[in-house]
């Protein structure tokens, strides 16, 4: 860290900042009653939300909400000032298509936006290590919390996050968008109902751990404040490289080429083990009635001969994170296996060893092998251009831009009951995540309680930065 050496806010830290909130500031700007496509909104009607982070995901995130009636976007945060102006070009585009007032404030320090009145919810779309932070001030701000996946980037920080909804009695949606998408809903319901009888196996395809980070040092661009952006990160040798935090650029416009690798890399994320296990572990989970729970011992992948990461659950199902179809290793995506049968599911596919329990407008398309998509190459260009929008509309706009999951979520804070993904939920495929990376990095065996959720005596698990590490002055998880 040798440039933009900017802390907290200047003259507020987050104690101050947290009494503040609990008492209202004065003369905040309150949104009047608004219209919408020529509808005139009530003030009691509307749900009013503030972005913080606003990446790629973001983008698509505002998208789904954008399709959610009564919903109106006032502020967003980012510690990119390109990504700022972007992202306000956006929102005013849709208020103005909507007939609103065209109007998105913006801020680099997420406190600010936390302190407005008038924002009820908050979309926490930053890279993980900022997710508990952001969320527990949210919620001790008195505002409701869509988090992206996965909950958090260590076990205690998902634990902290628990409480912090429940204390402040307020409503948080996990960005996990399939479970508001039908394959899965009815994949979890065959499997609770008995349809392929009682389940032995789950074979859940997600990808690799993190890795070590290795990326060279570059120099911080000026819109940029990369201090802000490792927040209560304490390890020296994560250093800026524009693949942690993608740049774009605005005349003309264009957008991130690649997904944040902060994902990827140990020191900054938790890799495929937690970017899809957040999906297909949570799938399984919710499939076995193991939701708040979770697996008792995590074997990985190399030891005494085990072909695939394994995890045991108390009630003898196993599952392994191992190809779930035998001609295509890399397809994300979940096998259930029963004694009478099997069921596969991933996004866009469904299919049973029972084809008569599909139901022929869920069943989708079995995801293309090696040699299919060796095939397609051999297309048209504009063959492979339709083939490619096909794919976009069907699995983007569903997941990535999941309308019905934003829109239970904006129900759940008019109504104040649990979504469809609530915190517990997060927490405990979080979890699940984590101690598989645990394990992994351990290169052995690692025992976890969910009844008293510990380790019991394994010391060495209980230290792993990955159930507890301590933030970087002055930032604070407690």
């Amino acid at each position: 860290m040798k440039d933009n050496q900017k802390n907290t806010k200047e003259g507020m830290n987050r104690r101050q900042f947290l009494n503040y909130s609990a008492l209202g500031l004065a003369g905040l700007t309150i949104l009047p009653s608004w219209t919408m496509d020529g509808v005139r909104i009530a003030p009691s009607d509307r749900v009013v939300l503030g972005f913080v982070g606003l990446g790629r995901q973001a983008l698509s995130d505002f998208r789904g909400f954008a399709g959610c009636p009564g919903v109106q976007v006032a502020a967003c945060c980012d510690v990119d000032s390109m990504k700022l102006t972007r992202f306000q070009r956006r929102v005013n585009e849709w208020q103005k298509s909507k007939g609103m007032n065209e109007r998105c404030d913006r801020y680099e320090f997420y406190e600010d936006l936390l302190a407005r009145k008038d924002i009820d919810a908050v979309c926490v779309v930053s890279p993980d290590h900022w997710h508990a932070l952001m969320t527990i001030d949210a919620c001790n701000a008195g505002k409701d919390v869509f988090c992206q996946k996965p909950l958090a980037y260590t076990i205690t920080e998902g634990l902290e996050m628990v409480k912090a909804v429940r204390n402040n009695k307020r409503v948080l949606q996990v960005g996990s968008q399939q479970r508001s998408s039908g394959e899965f809903q009815k994949a979890i319901e065959l499997v609770q109902t008995g349809a392929v009888g009682h389940i032995e196996k789950i074979y859940a395809r997600v990808g690799a751990p993190p890795t070590p980070f290795n990326l060279p040092e570059e120099k911080i661009p000026a819109n940029l404040n990369w201090n802000l952006w490792m927040g209560p990160l304490n390890d020296p040798e994560i250093h800026y490289h524009p693949d942690l935090c993608p740049p774009i650029s605005l005349e003309p416009e264009e957008n991130e080429k690649l997904w944040g690798a902060w994902r990827w890399y140990r020191e900054t994320g938790n890799g495929y083990t937690a970017d899809w296990g957040a999906h297909m572990f949570d799938i399984a989970q919710a499939a076995i009635a193991m939701d708040g729970s979770g697996p008792i011992e995590y074997i990985p992948q190399g030891y005494d001969g085990t072909q695939y990461a394994t995890m045991k659950y108390a009630n003898g199902v196993v599952m392994t994170e191992q190809p779930y179809l035998d001609d295509n290793e890399s397809a994300q995506g979940i096998r259930f296996i029963g004694t009478d049968g099997w069921i596969e599911v991933a996004r866009g596919y469904l299919a049973c060893s029972d084809p008569s329990k599909v139901p022929a407008d869920l069943a989708g398309n079995r995801p293309l092998t090696q040699a299919q998509r060796e095939e397609r190459r051999g297309q048209t260009a504009a063959q492979q251009a339709q083939q490619a929008e096909r794919r976009r509309t069907g699995n983007a706009l569903a997941f990535e831009i999941s309308s019905p999951h934003m829109q239970n979520f904006i129900d759940c804070v008019r109504s104040r009951k649990n979504p469809v993904a609530p915190v517990e939920v997060g927490c405990s495929t979080n979890i699940l995540c984590c101690l598989m990376n645990i394990a992994t990095e351990l290169g052995r065996p690692v025992k976890w309680n969910p009844a008293t959720l510990s380790f019991d005596d394994d010391g060495e698990a209980a230290s792993h930065r990955l159930y507890y590490y301590q933030y970087r002055h002055p930032y604070s998880l407690h």
